[in-house]
């Protein structure tokens, strides 16, 4: 395949598929002055560009409240509050009526419903701030053998950031 079929399958310039043909990036062959470039290594080499093009997550009022969030403005705070933070870190609990947890997972493995306590205790608040555009928490009291806080807090922020990437 000459240089010109090759930047139109692959959605670039001429000059970069001989840029990459010179560099070694894609398979190529200089026969008489011009490239013939691989197919299957330039299959390969746009497999890899697609899969850069991962999504940016972008963090805002709108789309922490699309995901659940509720939210609180005042004395020029705007913030929105994750209240189900546990759902996002994959806390699953069932409750008996008196309000006790009669069962309870994380990540979905069975967890003790004392073990479940403290997962739910590791941390206190979640919420996003609009003027820094950062998400915050506030660590509880509690820590479980199941999982330290920080393990919490990191499934806690890959479950948002998921969720609003979904969106």
């Amino acid at each position: 395949m000459n240089t010109t079929a090759a930047a139109q399958t692959a959605n670039v310039t001429p000059a970069t598929i001989r840029t990459w043909a010179r560099r070694g990036v894609i398979a190529a062959t200089k026969t008489a002055g011009r490239w013939i470039i691989d197919t299957a290594s330039l299959a390969r080499r746009i497999e890899i560009g697609a899969r850069r093009l991962v999504r940016k997550v972008v963090y805002s009022v709108e789309t922490m409240v699309a995901i659940g969030g509720n939210r609180w403005q005042r004395n020029g705070m705007d913030r929105v509050y994750i209240n189900d933070w546990a759902a996002f870190a994959g806390i699953e609990t069932t409750h008996y009526n008196t309000g006790n947890i009669s069962s309870a997972s994380y990540q979905g493995a069975g967890v003790s419903n004392s073990q479940a306590y403290k997962l739910l205790g590791s941390i206190d608040k979640v919420w996003f701030d609009a003027a820094d555009g950062k998400i915050h928490g506030r660590f509880g009291y509690d820590e479980s053998r199941v999982a330290s806080r920080d393990e919490v807090w990191s499934a806690v922020i890959t479950g948002i950031r998921t969720a609003v990437a979904a969106l």
